[in-house]
């Protein structure tokens, strides 16, 4: 950012008008090389996106890590005290008071002493009773009165403190003045509350609420929906934490509770007050057993509400990181809940997640259609280049490597015209119209100068000829291949884990045929149950089927429809599979499947096999199983339709197939 000063020029600093407009941009090559890898490995673009922010990158923590973090926070939470508390210390100082007034009774001769001590003798035993019993008795100890009158302090800070945060501190020492604010705030409180369920505007009221009364919310909410949302959580939390006692302290606890805020003239507000917060927070678990904590240390009413309101934020909290139910985003996780948990930098840790999801659709690598996710064309584009780098590493390593070698008398008949040479065109090349276009392109260059030492002569022209220059001559039918490749579908190739090498041989080829051999086609056809014919974006998503059968039959027949459309094409049929047909369709269209194979789904089979054959194409098949039947079947079929069987490694068949292609695509005469 630049700025102008008077006779010096301009200055330059930080700028500050929004995202850097000359940052490099977000690089995500790494980052589809990943989801690459787990769609080429069998899973679905959703699944593969999840399983990227659940590992994280770049030196970033993924979701996983962040949960593992919040479970562990969780348990900590978890054993951080007993609910109890607060009633373990009431029954203490009852205890330590009646203690004291039967010391100070006892050596009193007089009548009223012992009837003094025979009300003692006859208090309840429960510790609510016995409080209340108490409340009307004239104490003779000093020491007995003062415990009794710590038991009314703290009941009193404990109950409020479970309602609202921190007010234990706020009413310590507390007044008669102090006890009539907090009953003017709940006053204050419930109105403002009404009044935002009714659907009030509000803005004002909170504001003049929080300047009469903000020393009661150490938090700061900014808002009325911030406050109400923090005041219901806890309210809710209380609930929760009174439903995980024995029904023993929870008849105890509430007991205490109840007379607290009757002897201080809360109850009915008070009870007003939870009821609208659950009007306005219908949403929150109330009154459900949640998480409770359960540790050694007694902990006190407000503290113990804590606790439980921090096991639920961070239960929540792992489920949103979890993202394992349905709609699941990474706008879901609630940025307050993980910084309170974990702090900021978990929360950068998030936010770029959130940016590498969105980066990802807006540079075009990820389409939303009808909310699914699916990898744009360009996405695929780069996971197919991927897939066949994969394989040619594998063929140069095992030596195999491409040996394609055009036939340029094998073009056809000429035309006797020509055109500009494509990646890819394998007709022979027209060297006049090549050298010519040269020419013409370098005619305004000057003439190089002779070579001194060559006498006689006074300069020299050399044609350099560059890529644009090149023509090739047509012919009337163009050499290319037909490629039909059929995928098995089925699920017993999830079980045998050969549907990822499946998957990313189709990718690879599919790559290899339209980039380099443009004038190939391909269709890939995946069949289970039935056929369908797939394009690579919808290939990119693909699972396997969990249905049932093998219906090779279907298969053959899309792929004879196909080769028909190119009849002037080297036919190429190429099948990956791991069983034998169980399925065919009927004469209606319906399809059948059965195990063991009918012998009707073999006949139907090899009829179409022998369709194919008839059509020119030759077929090899790709058995991933060495189960005895699959291979006696394959043999038959491949013998009728000319091809030959391969029965490579699962890691090893992207290398199998397009080596094959390689050269298969030369034709008959080229093997």
């Amino acid at each position: 950012m630049s700025r102008s000063r008077p006779g010096r020029g301009y200055r330059y600093g930080r700028w500050r008008g929004g995202p850097d407009p000359l940052a490099p941009p977000y690089d995500l090559g790494s980052a589809v090389d990943e989801i690459g890898d787990s769609v080429l490995g069998g899973s679905g673009v959703r699944e593969a996106l999840r399983e990227l922010l659940r590992r994280g990158m770049d030196g970033r923590r993924g979701l996983d890590e962040l949960r593992r973090s919040v479970r562990e926070r969780l348990r900590q939470t978890r054993n951080a005290g007993r609910m109890d508390g607060t009633l373990q210390e009431v029954r203490e100082l009852l205890d330590r008071a009646v203690e004291a007034e039967r010391r100070e009774l006892f050596p009193d001769p007089d009548d009223m002493a012992r009837l003094k001590e025979a009300e003692l003798d006859a208090l309840p035993d429960d510790t609510a009773g016995a409080v209340r019993a108490l409340k009307e008795y004239d104490w003779r100890s000093a020491e007995a009165r003062a415990a009794y009158e710590q038991i009314q302090d703290l009941l009193r800070r404990e109950v409020l403190d479970s309602s609202f945060a921190s007010m234990k501190q706020a009413l310590q020492n507390a007044t008669e003045g102090d006890v009539q604010a907090v009953k003017d705030m709940v006053a204050d409180l419930s109105q403002l509350v009404d009044a935002h369920n009714r659907g009030e505007d509000t803005g004002e009221r909170f504001r003049e609420f929080m300047e009469k009364h903000g020393r009661f919310f150490p938090d700061d909410p900014q808002s009325v929906e911030e406050l109400i949302d923090s005041l219901a959580r806890r309210a809710a939390a209380q609930e929760r934490m009174m439903a995980g006692l024995s029904p023993e302290q929870r008849a105890e606890l509430g007991d205490l509770m109840a007379q607290t805020m009757q002897d201080m003239g809360l109850a009915s507000e008070m009870t007003h007050l939870q009821d609208a917060l659950r009007q306005a927070r219908p949403d929150l678990p109330w009154g459900q057993r949640g998480q409770v904590p359960g540790g050694e240390q007694a902990l006190g009413l407000g503290d113990a509400t804590s606790a439980v309101a921090e096991l639920a934020d961070l239960e929540a909290l792992s489920n949103q990181l979890s993202q394992g139910y349905a709609g699941a985003s990474l706008a879901d996780v609630d940025e307050e809940l993980l910084e309170r948990a974990l702090g900021r930098p978990a929360v950068d840790d998030l936010a770029a997640l959130r940016r590498l999801e969105r980066e990802l659709e807006r540079q075009g690598y990820l389409d939303r259609s009808d909310g699914r996710l699916e990898l744009s064309p360009k996405a695929v584009r780069r996971l197919g280049a991927t897939a066949l780098r994969r394989v040619f590493a594998q063929l140069d390593a095992t030596g195999r490597g491409e040996h394609d070698v055009a036939d340029a008398g094998a073009a056809g008949d000429l035309t006797g015209s020509s055109r500009e040479w494509r990646f890819g065109d394998e007709q022979p090349l027209d060297v006049v119209r090549t050298v010519k276009n040269a020419v013409l392109r370098t005619a305004h260059e000057p003439r190089r100068r002779a070579h001194p030492t060559t006498p006689g002569t006074t300069g020299d022209r050399h044609v350099r000829i560059a890529v644009e220059d090149f023509e090739v001559v047509e012919t009337e039918r163009r050499t290319g291949a037909a490629v039909a490749l059929l995928v098995d579908l089925s699920y017993s190739m999830a079980l045998r884990g050969t549907w990822g090498a499946a998957k990313s041989t189709a990718m690879a080829l599919h790559s290899l045929v339209t980039t380099r051999f443009p004038q190939d086609a391909i269709q890939i056809i995946g069949f289970s149950s039935t056929a369908q014919v797939l394009r690579p974006e919808t290939l990119a998503e693909l699972s396997v089927d969990t249905l049932q059968g093998t219906n090779l039959q279907h298969g053959l027949m899309l792929a004879r429809r196909f080769l028909a459309r190119h009849r002037d094409a080297e036919p190429v049929v190429l099948v990956v599979t791991d069983g034998e047909p169980t399925a065919h369709l009927e004469d209606d269209g319906t399809p059948f499947f059965c195990w063991p194979p009918m012998p009707e789904t073999i006949a139907r089979t090899v009829a179409e096999v022998e369709r194919v054959a008839r059509s020119g194409a030759t077929m090899n098949v790709f058995a991933l199983d060495p189960e005895p039947g699959l291979v006696h079947f394959v043999h038959d079929i491949t013998q009728r339709a000319g091809g030959r069987v391969f029965t490579p490694d699962s890691e090893r068949l992207g290398e199998y197939v397009v080596a094959d292609y390689l050269r298969t695509r030369r034709g008959r005469r080229a093997r």
